[in-house]
């Protein structure tokens, strides 16, 4: 590139009747360069495919032994050129290098002492000279040691440190099994005359594509839990294959989307691999896992390659809070207390310290569950415990937001790894003034987009249970929080006001991955197209059907520009015109209706209405046909709802500034004049203040599932939204999910909800089981119930008493369980002291 920059800047120097002379001299430049970058490639095709591995010809490579001789062989020919030729092949390593510099930025922050990096394996020292781009590794690192076995690749490593002047960084060629940071050190301890020893620590270790080339990689993973300190990061980044029957049963992995590798690929990466003394068997992934806790874990693909399986891996010290026995295990039970009373509103209770022998800990594990709520993350930590593997991921998160869920079952991939919902279509303005959320309360509700959860949390509530059976949709709300934990306003207001932002994926790496659970943090990677594409945010999950639809209508009707004039209407008056005029005929016209609206497939996969929901509509048709002496017309009747839904709308609320659901769908974007509450700047200086979502805990499961693990008596505020129209009126599910609710609320608590009928069918099972039920709102003769104006009616269900037709709960049949005794505590059903 040097020389390309001479030539280009001699061919600009000479005069005009030189420029001839200019144009030979500039391609005798780039035929050198060509022929040097050739030259470089020919070298690595010689070094990784013909020249032997095992063999060194020279008499210092003779000289080694083992495994350094091997390495020596193979990277003497091509160290010079070893960076150049592996930019291409090495997928991840920038990246896993910000979410590690992230991580120590949030977990460290200006604390001193100053951490320590161990980089193992770290041949030329590409990766430590990669990292100053994210944190000074002369001022951020107290000291920087790297390990490799290869004298050649040390040399290159030795040279780039010196250029660079870092007096801080330190190449050490040595085999990492027998790497140790020197010997204990005196130290004085404050307050205290004498002095106390300690063995300096890591603060950090990483390996980048080494953990496969090392041949006895159980005994470095072992000593490098020895060498990481107790409160330590390590990463790592590197080839692999898997198949999901391996890992299908392990909940402590950090996640299994795409970490399966098909057998073709398993077959031919291993033995291409293979020529190279690279090893993708699986055991090497399994025994990181195994040896320390998942904090972030992406399996990702080198498509430009062919598609080559990498994965990056970040992990802490299973002590930290996790396993072992002694003090060690307590940490892990206080850990797991604290964490099952935020998910089920229990009391803290103090942890019991467990025995030595893990057999008894089960037992003991097992006698107090019989007697309290537990999460289901509590019984997966006390069972990985007692197995001695890992927690679950979710306990080593940096925040406790998110809870344990079990992603390999059938209620939770039915969704396909896709959200349906982008937009919350409630309003939460209606919401609080129904229900008066205040400091006192405990919030139930759906997460939906998240919308609604984060405008209950401005209002500073004592917890919000936000609840979703969809993974992704609380993969949306925990991007959310992230971002408001995380970003300035303004980058939070392009990723949720306008749907977009350019820079979407340096964010998630940099910024949002500490607040992320491992499941959201793969989940957005794999899904920066959201933000970066044309349409945005707005235009993904099951909603953009609708959006994108009317998009292309208005464009084909040549309305478009209507539709900007309607947004952009100053007074209801001119808003009123434009839709009487040009828009209406054209929207709510019946074979539009026909067509589209009423089709089935449209119903559910464009506006997420169940053919339950769809049959309550319907239901009404009928009642009215009948009262009129007409003739019942399903599609007549979904028609008419449609009307009665978009009129009384666009007639008495204002899409400028006031009603910014349906503007979002009409442009694709929020406005300043126009957003969700949760988007001005006061509530940004709100929801970024330290400890603003303390209360939040989003639960992955059913309602039911949830309210029968939360405290009775606990839930003050439910807000279900339609979910109960989802129900078949003929099934026992709608009363199963009021007792639940019944159960987990106190006496005068709401549960607000809203349906497509007016006389929704389960009101009466509602009635019946302890609540006073009032219709707050009903949408007729033109009236909206809301700014949305989706639903018929609103109603607010109120507990006035224990419900008479719940069944009295026996005592567990655990009593007096053996020591070794198989529980299983999934089927624990526990009981209130």
């Amino acid at each position: 590139m040097e020389l390309a920059a001479v030539a280009l800047h001699l061919h600009a120097a000479l005069p005009r009747n030189a420029v001839l002379y200019g144009s030979l001299l500039s391609s005798l430049v780039l035929a050198v360069l060509l022929r040097r970058q050739l030259w470089v490639y020919w070298k690595f095709f010689y070094a990784c495919f013909l020249k032997p591995v095992e063999h060194g010809n020279t008499a210092d490579v003779k000289a080694l032994t083992g495994q350094q001789r091997a390495l020596e062989g193979f990277y003497r020919t091509q160290a010079e050129i070893y960076d150049a030729t592996r930019g291409t092949l090495l997928r991840g390593r920038e990246d896993m290098l910000q979410l590690a510099a992230a991580q120590l930025k949030h977990r460290l922050g200006t604390k001193e002492p100053k951490p320590i990096w161990v980089d193992i394996g770290g041949g030329t020292g590409y990766n430590i000279e990669k990292m100053n781009a994210f944190v000074p590794v002369a001022d951020f690192f107290s000291a920087v040691y790297l390990v490799d076995l290869s004298p050649s690749l040390c040399e290159v490593a030795r040279q780039r440190f010196a250029k660079l002047g870092w007096k801080n960084v330190h190449v050490v060629c040595e085999d990492a099994r027998t790497f140790a940071l020197g010997a204990s050190f005196d130290v004085l301890e404050l307050g205290a005359s004498g002095s106390s020893k300690y063995r300096v620590k890591a603060d950090f270790v990483s390996m980048s594509y080494s953990l496969s080339m090392i041949p006895d990689f159980y005994s470095v993973i072992d000593s490098i839990t020895d060498l990481l300190a107790p409160h330590g990061l390590i990463s790592c980044v590197d080839f692999y294959v898997q198949s999901a029957s391996s890992y299908s049963l392990r909940n402590f992995t950090g996640g299994h989307h795409s970490r399966h590798v098909n057998w073709f690929s398993r077959l031919f990466w291993r033995a291409w691999f293979q020529l190279d003394r690279v090893h993708l068997d699986e055991g090497r992934r399994d025994y990181l896992e195994h040896r320390f806790g998942t904090i972030l874990n992406v399996n990702e693909r080198n498509y430009t390659l062919g598609g080559i399986p990498y994965y990056i891996w970040l992990g802490c010290q299973r002590t930290a809070t996790s396993a072992g026995t002694g003090t060690a295990g307590a940490l892990v039970r206080e850990t797991a207390e604290r964490i099952d009373a935020l998910a089920t509103e229990s009391p803290y209770l103090s942890p019991v310290h467990y025995s030595e022998k893990r057999a008894e800990a089960e037992s003991a594990a097992a006698r107090e569950m019989r007697m309290q709520l537990r999460s289901k993350g509590f019984e997966a930590a006390i069972l990985n415990l007692a197995t001695n593997v890992p927690l679950p991921s979710f306990f080593y998160q940096n925040q406790r937001w998110r809870l344990y869920y079990d992603e390999s079952l059938r209620k939770h991939t039915q969704f396909g790894n896709r959200y349906i919902y982008a937009f919350t279509w409630e309003d939460p303005a209606e919401d609080q003034r129904l229900l008066n959320i205040g400091k006192d309360d405990v919030v139930f509700a759906i997460t939906s987009a998240g919308d609604n959860i984060l405008s209950y949390a401005l209002h500073r509530p004592r917890s919000i249970h936000a609840v979703d059976l969809n993974p992704t949709q609380n993969h949306l709300l925990e991007l959310k929080v992230a971002a408001f934990s995380a970003l300035p306003y303004e980058d939070v207001w392009k990723l949720f006001g306008e749907g977009r932002h350019p820079h979407f994926r340096d964010l998630l790496l940099t910024k949002l991955s500490p607040y992320l659970s491992s499941r959201a943090f793969q989940f957005w990677l794999d899904n920066t197209t959201a933000f970066t594409a044309r349409g945005g945010l707005y235009e993904t999950g099951g909603t953009r059907i609708a959006v994108k639809l009317s998009k292309w209508l208005f464009r084909l009707l040549g309305r478009a520009g209507d539709v900007r004039r309607l947004c952009a209407a100053k007074t209801l008056r001119e808003q009123r015109a434009i839709w009487r005029t040009r828009l209406r005929p054209v929207v709510l016209s019946r074979w539009l209706s026909y067509l589209v609206v009423a089709n089935e497939q449209f119903l559910w996969r464009a506006l997420g209405v169940p053919p339950n929901q769809r049959d309550m509509i319907y239901d009404d048709g009928l009642a009215v046909a009948a009262a009129s002496g007409g003739v019942f017309k399903p599609k007549e009747a979904m028609w008419r709802y449609v009307v009665n839904t978009l009129d009384p709308v666009v007639e008495n609320t204002l899409l400028r500034d006031s009603n910014y659901f349906y503007r979002l769908c009409l442009m694709g974007r929020y406005s300043e004049e126009c957003r969700p509450a949760y988007l001005t700047k006061e509530a940004h200086d709100i929801l970024s203040r330290p400890g603003a979502f303390d209360g939040l805990r989003v639960h992955t499961d059913e309602f039911v599932e949830v309210l029968a693990r939360i405290r009775a008596e606990s839930v003050t505020v439910a807000v279900i939204m339609d979910h109960m129209d989802w129900f078949d009126p003929e099934g026992t599910s709608a009363s199963e999910e009021i007792r639940a609710l019944n159960k987990a609320m106190k006496i005068g608590g709401h549960v607000l909800l809203r349906s497509a009928g007016l006389k929704p069918w389960y009101i009466a099972s509602f009635s019946a089981q302890g609540f006073k039920c009032e219709r707050v709102a009903a949408r007729t003769a033109g009236k909206c119930i809301d700014r949305v104006n989706m639903y018929a009616s609103t109603w607010i269900c109120t507990k006035v008493s224990v419900d008479p037709t719940a069944e009295v709960e026996l005592p567990s049949p655990l009593n007096g369980a053996d020591v070794g005794e198989d529980v299983d505590f999934e089927a624990v059903e526990t009981l209130e002291l």
